[in-house]
């Protein structure tokens, strides 16, 4: 396996992208770097991935607000990885995920275990009928379903990356961040990437404002991380929202895609966007 500090790798293309787009914090490669014939041939690859007609087109519009390419470059998120995605919800990175790692490598999507007829039930349920009814494309994606009160994503060191975006901020309001985060390190194998990608409050910030906000600190989200044995590799500006002061009435929920706000007041959150997102990414020692 490659190091998980270099870039994704150029890899002989069956049909699926390669993430190569560039990011600042992501360190500088090993080696020869890729000529501009093979980027431009990986970045047309790509494009046509993330515009594949598989994709739900009101995901496709969050891309500008998501930066798939670069948040997952600046994960080191590799063809041929075994990559956990915790609670995926309605499947917005398992379209982009599953196909990418389809030939050479494994998607998991770790649900947490609902009460039957409840709305995580049903969305647990949207999410494997999704994978069911295109086989073609996520016929090698499988589903680990996990207690949310006792979280376990696989067997220990089986997995090379854990992704979780968006979802710190509920457990953290729930009291069950740290047993997640004990879970992620358990699942990875030495050397293995947990990336976090989550909504950004001020530094500072107290603890029962970030429950009712759905904004964390990040120094919040690292002593989670190294609580549990990860060391912090290198944070990203790829999902930041300058626009975004994250204090707002119904915490960040206010914002696109929620919307949680008076009609009135409609024009005015969207022109501030999504949230400022914290991007994160720490290594299990190996």
């Amino acid at each position: 396996m490659t190091s998980r500090l270099l870039p994704v790798r150029l890899l002989p293309a069956v049909g699926l992208l390669l993430l190569t787009a560039s990011c600042t914090t992501t360190p500088a490669p090993e080696g020869q770097p890729p000529s501009a014939s093979e980027a431009t041939a990986a970045a047309t690859r790509f494009d046509a991935v993330l515009a594949g007609d598989w994709r739900t087109p009101a995901f496709r519009k969050r891309d500008t607000y998501r930066h798939p390419a670069q948040t997952l470059d600046f994960f080191g998120v590799q063809a041929d990885d075994v990559v956990v995605e915790i609670t995926p919800g309605a499947g917005w990175y398992s379209e982009i995920l599953a196909p990418y790692l389809a030939t050479r490598g494994r998607y998991v999507a770790a649900l947490a275990a609902a009460t039957a007829g409840s709305a995580g039930a049903r969305r647990n349920d949207a999410l494997r009928a999704k994978f069911a009814a295109d086989p073609a494309r996520y016929g090698t994606a499988t589903v680990h379903e996990f207690d949310p009160k006792s979280p376990a994503f696989g067997a220990p060191a089986s997995a090379d990356v854990v992704l979780t975006f968006r979802n710190v901020h509920n457990w953290v309001a729930a009291g069950s961040a740290a047993d997640h985060f004990t879970g992620f390190f358990q699942v990875l194998r030495p050397g293995g990437v947990l990336g976090v990608v989550d909504h950004r409050a001020p530094a500072g910030t107290d603890p029962d404002s970030m429950k009712r906000s759905g904004y964390l600190t990040e120094a919040l989200v690292i002593e989670l991380a190294t609580a549990a044995g990860f060391r912090l590799d290198a944070r990203s500006p790829v999902n930041a929202n300058p626009r975004d002061h994250a204090d707002h009435p119904n915490g960040v929920w206010t914002l696109p895609p929620t919307n949680r706000h008076e009609p009135v007041d409609a024009e005015r959150y969207r022109a501030i966007g999504e949230s400022d997102r914290m991007t994160l990414r720490f290594v299990k020692p190996g």
